[in-house]
């Protein structure tokens, strides 16, 4: 088992070495399109709609980065990915960046060399079971049927949490949210764990919400964000500045009802530098002076992204919380753009 899993780590990092070897952003440049990894389906985050067109707060950060890139946040070809499948494919070079619900973590980091360019959500791992089961919290779950996606943080977080409580249970593994759904559903399992966001958003999409409740455990620390290949630090760059754009963008004020009242110049330096009115840092990326203009325009600020995706106002219902930018007592901050 040993071998197996340092051989996979192997194969992945030496597939990203050598796909890292060209310059993401020039490939992206000349084939006028960005490949852009998202999850199979999750409502709020990444799905298609019914037209197929891809929508959620994941895809709208793919969008952004094809603006800044291309000037045009439809021109993304979105590629579904599974928790096993997602970072054969950011190696290999199939896609250019992976925006589907990953946490950050050491081994992702260092040992399958990838470059985790900031968070765009924090999140922490739940427990989503019927309300008819009684249950008030994962501590009494001794002995249950629990779906659990494989190739993920959740799996070990899981088994720690049960270890540490001393009771057992018995994992269903399931691929991706869809057959996660049909199987809890279904009552293949007792209970799905996942991240809080993820069950929130699954749990909008059943017929009947209200009859299935999250557990007020969270057991983990699940920092989610976008990541690039290691060895290509200009790509990294355009990925990582265009979300702090997005950040900054709702920390100053600038908003996609603003966006072009303030693109004309402003007593801000910091907005003036964000939108490339002053300043060259559009020209330090490789990119046109407007480059973060465009990628506001598509989708508005995070603030805005967030709340016309997976805020209260809509069926997934999540608050701010932890995701408040810093002057509200939240972590989100972006570093300065001078």
């Amino acid at each position: 088992m040993k071998k197996s899993v340092i051989f996979g780590a192997l194969t992945v990092a030496g597939l990203a070495a050598g796909a890292a070897a060209a310059g993401t952003l020039e490939d992206v440049q000349a084939r006028g399109k960005l490949n852009c990894g998202v999850t199979t389906g999750l409502v709020g985050f990444a799905a298609p709609d019914a037209n197929g067109v891809w929508k959620g707060f994941d895809v709208a950060v793919c969008r952004a980065v094809a603006a800044a890139v291309l000037g045009d946040g439809n021109a993304v070809e979105f590629v579904p990915t599974t928790g096993k499948t997602r970072f054969t494919a950011l190696a290999s070079g199939e896609i250019d960046m992976l925006a589907r619900n990953t946490t950050w973590t050491f081994s992702r980091d260092v040992d399958l060399k990838f470059t985790f360019v900031g968070v765009n959500y924090y999140d922490g791992q739940g427990f989503m079971v019927p309300k008819d089961l009684g249950v008030s919290s994962a501590k009494d779950l001794d002995g249950a049927t629990v779906c659990i996606q494989t190739g993920t943080t959740t799996e070990l977080n899981l088994a720690d949490f049960f270890r540490s409580n001393n009771i057992s249970y018995e994992p269903v593994p399931i691929e991706t949210n869809a057959e996660a759904q049909q199987q809890y559903l279904s009552g293949a399992c007792d209970v799905y764990t996942t991240d809080a966001s993820g069950l929130a958003a699954t749990r909008a999409t059943f017929e009947a919400p209200g009859d299935h409740v999250l557990l007020p455990e969270i057991v983990s620390k699940e920092p989610l964000g976008p990541l690039v290949r290691h060895g290509d630090n200009n790509w990294g760059d355009v990925v990582r500045w265009t979300l702090n754009a997005l950040i900054t963008a709702e920390e100053l004020g600038v908003s996609s009802a603003n966006l072009a009242e303030l693109s004309a110049g402003t007593n801000n330096p910091e907005v003036n530098r964000l939108l490339g009115t002053e300043g060259t840092l559009g020209e330090m990326l490789g990119l046109s002076a407007d480059w973060a203009k465009n990628a506001i325009a598509v989708g508005g600020n995070y603030g805005e992204i967030f709340e016309g995706n997976i805020g209260e106002a809509t069926p997934i219902g999540l608050a701010r919380g932890l995701n408040a930018q810093w002057t509200e007592g939240g972590l989100l901050y972006s570093p300065p753009f001078r």
